[in-house]
């Protein structure tokens, strides 16, 4: 057990047992990454870089502006309309539920790196990065964390039905752009967006800098935050988790706060959270 320094809680390494450790979703999982690995022993092609981006970008989106900000945290305000749609977009990643997504997040948050936290690496990186997700100790949703959700039936219906939407991209790429549109399309963009998120639970809490002395150990990484849609800036995001803007400084880059104000031009969002002004003076 790894003690934690001052001001931290401790964390006590989790009881798991062997059974536990293999849940439903390692098939599909491993299937998508041998489908990844083909995309790129069939070779590059402009039509494959192209499809690639199209379904991380999507993806990308789906879950830092729509799982994250929006469903975990309420960052910012939208119609039920379009709530419903960045749940989909949410689902499109493949990465379970929103209803599932949102509750296991939101537990992160209320244990960060101490006993009860779904991924901290202080029980091992690997089992941060990817093992919680892959764990039958994972499968389970609990009601009480998502209260605010579960009074829409639409979501607790795309919850339950999580394959559904992720399933007919496959398919509808495949119909579109033939292997091609299965292998660099889908298999490969979802296997980049896959260990992008499941880096900012891991390398987040290991590898940047840490503005804000928090009680737990999560980092600033210029370099996560590049690749992963702003998300990198997770000391800033752990000091102000219900900020939709996560890069507080002006060189702090933050595509999804940039997309969220996009949208709220449009009209399609408003009531944005913003931190406080004082937390984008570069003296922190």
């Amino acid at each position: 057990m790894q003690e934690a320094r001052e001001g931290h809680r401790v964390a006590k390494e989790p009881r798991r047992e062997p059974a536990s450790l293999v849940g439903g979703y390692v098939v599909p999982f491993a299937l998508i990454h041998v489908g990844a690995m083909a995309a790129l022993l069939r070779g590059v092609s402009v039509l494959g870089v192209l499809l690639f981006l199209a379904v991380f970008m999507l993806q990308g989106f789906g879950i830092t502006a729509g799982y994250h900000r929006y469903f975990a945290h309420r960052s910012f305000k939208t119609s039920r309309g379009f709530q419903f749609v960045l749940a989909v977009l949410g689902t499109l990643a493949v990465q379970k539920g929103v209803l599932w997504w949102t509750a296991h997040h939101r537990r992160h948050h209320r244990c960060a790196d101490a006993e009860g936290d779904p991924h901290s690496p202080r029980d091992g990186v690997v089992w941060s990065h990817m093992g919680w997700f892959l764990s039958a100790q994972a499968e389970a949703t609990d009601p009480a964390a998502i209260g605010d959700l579960t009074g829409f039936p639409e979501l607790v219906w795309l919850d339950r039905n999580f394959v559904t939407p992720p399933l007919l991209l496959a398919v509808g790429l495949s119909a579109a752009f033939g292997w091609t549109g299965l292998l660099w399309g889908f298999c490969l963009g979802t296997t980049a967006a896959w260990h992008l998120t499941y880096a900012v639970n891991s390398l987040g809490h290991r590898r940047g800098s840490r503005r804000y002395d928090t009680a737990d150990d999560s980092r600033n990484s210029f370099a996560l935050a590049l690749f992963t849609f702003g998300e990198g800036w997770h000391n800033n995001h752990h000091r102000f988790p219900s900020s939709s803007r996560q890069g507080l400084l002006w060189w702090e880059i933050d595509w999804t706060y940039y997309a969220l104000r996009g949208l709220l031009l449009s009209g399609l969002v408003w009531d944005l959270v913003e931190p406080p002004v004082s937390s984008r003076n570069a003296s922190h």
